[in-house]
């Protein structure tokens, strides 16, 4: 498996790159994210990638972050979600708006991106509810997994608070607290701000 592709970039055409690398080029697709953050055309760079092999096809995909391709990797894992979906949800919204929709489960985040609907948007949400946590951090700094996390940030969210005022204090809150401390210890922090 190719894990990292490091060469010089020779073409940027959306949502493809052209890399050298010691004289093979490697066409690489990646999310816009990551398109993003590339020199121009001539510069040195390094990508993670991922390869995937099929009958009819081999692709390299490319990310500038470990999250990155850890939530690709997470993305093609769900059943009907191809590397194509996984890239369009990539350069849709970052990842700490992906971990956000689903501790929020906010599908209506996700059917803003094109190629995605209803079903597709909750079978997400469903099948990437409790794991995609554990590998990835979400907007407020704490795992998914986090047992009282979600139902602390959905009180907070009912009391008024915007989901940044709510994510900021979530981070204040002690890992392993009851729901209801947990929400004093927010409110304790958002009343100090």
């Amino acid at each position: 498996m190719i894990g990292r592709i490091q060469g010089t970039l020779l073409l940027k055409n959306p949502p493809r790159v052209l890399v050298d690398c010691h004289g093979v080029g490697y066409e690489i697709d990646v999310p816009m994210s990551t398109l993003y953050q590339l020199p121009e055309t001539g510069q040195q760079i390094t990508l993670l990638t991922h390869f995937v092999v099929r009958e009819d096809v081999q692709q390299l995909f490319g990310f500038a972050s470990e999250n990155e391709r850890s939530a690709f990797r997470a993305l093609i894992k769900i059943s009907g979600v191809g590397a194509r979906t996984a890239l369009a949800i990539l350069s849709g919204m970052t990842i700490q708006e992906l971990s956000q929709a689903v501790t929020l489960q906010e599908s209506g985040r996700l059917t803003k991106i094109p190629g995605i609907g209803n079903k597709t948007a909750e079978r997400l949400l469903l099948e990437l509810k409790g794991k995609f946590g554990v590998d990835l951090p979400n907007a407020s700094g704490t795992s998914v997994n986090h047992s009282n996390s979600n139902e602390i940030l959905q009180a907070l969210l009912a009391l008024g608070y915007s989901d940044k005022e709510a994510t900021i204090a979530l981070k204040q809150v002690s890992e392993g607290s009851s729901v209801s401390d947990g929400i004093r210890q927010a409110l304790k922090a958002l009343s100090k701000s």
